[in-house]
């Protein structure tokens, strides 16, 4: 009785310590390499580390592509918040005086960065060789680089500078010169087709003049490089733009909605008229920004699968070694351990194999994603060594190389991008390795559920 009590004290739980120390032991013995069962759970490791690996470097690569194109649209087109004509009808007089004081009440609320006054239109640019080209031309400020950070280090120029301060220059994207033949220093003609589209309010119809290319611009969006064009605000203005907006940046774009409150608030109280028509970045993007959404979603079920079939792969290893032990299972019963006592060694098994296989995976993944270029470089070189080999074996042999040419996995001619981007987010690195962690620890525990349906009697009376 004293022996069977002293038994009981240590496996049944007179405290928590004594259950850690038993049940620990025990399951590191049955993970152990010595073990009949140590393939299966070091392929279930090895699982939980390729699932972990793989959606950690996919996102990272996508949050990349995703990410660039994203801060492209918001610092160079779209601006986090619009406010389309801010000097309305009732303000006299309606110039300068009453636009400076409309940018000045915005710039005095918090959390504001940078405001910018501009004019758009779609124009025909024709340059040195081929037909005119369609383009969207936008009217800045000179100095629009000095207060918009964020565009500043979005727009590189391959070459001059952003220089707008004289009234015939202008600014091409670089796919958009290449089409039109032009380098720095080059005159091209500029047709403004506003008033034939219906969207010069005052009806001043088509404007014509040259001007001279003083910069190049590469913005990392195909689209804008191919069919943008930057030119003086007056310029813009004569030649018949369409209305005037202010492109308001914010410090936090994520604070988009509070300060869309204020910006209607103080311009309604302080000029009189018309409201302000006011947009964001979320209502002028929309459709852009919820495909992209889609897609990041779609791809983390997609590649989140493996973790489903790993779980599955855990859950049979686990229930098939609960089969195999009724006999420790019975043992453990018979000297006072109880059921969750006895369920928690198989589901300890499932926590040492998620936290192994999940940290394994996640310290793999975050290395890669941050030497990304560098991994894509060295796989290239790797291809391309084979495929020079088999031109010099084929040469050899047939007398003739075939020229099987270079792998790329980013080709330039199909992607436009210079170097494969990757953007890390935490929050998301603490998903991915709880959904790794989670989905072996699930796993153990539904597959320990027959314990407590095994009785030490059965087990034991033919022992």
């Amino acid at each position: 009785m004293k022996r069977t009590a002293v038994v009981q004290k240590g496996l049944g739980g007179s405290g928590f310590l004594p259950h850690v120390r038993w049940i620990g032991f025990v399951a590191s013995r049955y993970v152990s390499r010595k073990r009949r069962n140590s393939p299966s759970l070091i392929l279930a490791v090895l699982g939980i580390a390729t699932g972990v690996l793989a959606l950690t470097v996919i996102l990272a690569v996508m949050n990349g592509f995703q990410l660039g194109f994203i801060e492209s649209i918001l610092e160079i087109a779209s601006y986090h918040i619009r406010v389309e004509d801010p000097t309305p009808e009732a303000v006299e007089p309606k110039g300068p005086s009453s636009l400076q004081e409309a940018i000045s009440l915005i710039n005095d609320l918090p959390g504001m960065g940078s405001v910018t006054p501009l004019r758009e239109f779609h124009g025909l640019v024709r340059g040195n060789r081929g037909g005119p080209q369609v383009a969207l031309i936008r009217g800045l400020p000179p100095d629009v680089l000095e207060q918009d950070q964020g565009m500043a280090e979005k727009l590189v120029f391959e070459a001059g500078a952003f220089d707008l301060r004289l009234n015939n220059s202008i600014l091409l994207g670089a796919e958009l010169a290449r089409l039109l033949s032009v380098r720095l220093g080059d005159d091209v003609t500029l047709v403004s087709v506003t008033g034939l589209l219906g969207d010069d309010p005052e009806g001043s119809g088509p404007g014509a003049d040259s001007f001279t290319v003083r910069g190049i611009f590469r913005s990392g969006f195909y689209e804008y490089d191919l069919g943008w064009g930057f030119i003086n605000l007056d310029t813009a203005e004569a030649l018949g733009a369409g209305a005037l907006f202010l492109g308001v940046k914010l410090k936090n774009r994520w604070q988009d909605t509070r300060v869309l409150g204020l910006i209607r608030s103080v311009l309604t109280a302080s000029l009189p008229g018309e409201a302000p028509v006011l947009s964001t970045w979320r209502s002028y993007n929309r459709a852009f920004f919820g495909a992209l959404r889609t897609e990041k979603l779609l791809m983390f079920v997609v590649v989140g699968l493996i973790f489903i079939v790993v779980g599955l792969n855990i859950f049979q290893a686990q229930r098939r070694m609960v089969l195999e032990r009724r006999e420790e299972i019975g043992l453990f019963r018979a000297l006072g351990a109880g059921d969750r006592a006895v369920r928690l060694v198989f589901v300890w098994d499932g926590f040492i194999i998620g936290f192994t296989g999940a940290g394994l995976g996640m310290g793999l993944g975050l290395l890669i994603a941050s030497h990304i270029s560098q991994c894509f470089s060295a796989l290239e070189a790797g291809v391309n060594g084979i495929l020079g080999l088999l031109n010099s074996l084929i040469a050899v042999f047939m007398g003739h190389s075939p020229a099987l040419g270079e792998f790329a996995v980013f080709s330039p001619a199909i992607f436009y991008i210079k170097e494969i981007p990757s953007r890390i987010i935490p929050h998301e690195v603490f998903l991915i390795y709880l959904f790794g962690f989670l989905s072996a620890l699930l796993a153990a525990w539904f597959a320990s559920g027959k314990v407590s349906r095994t009785r030490p009697a059965e087990v034991l009376r033919y022992e």
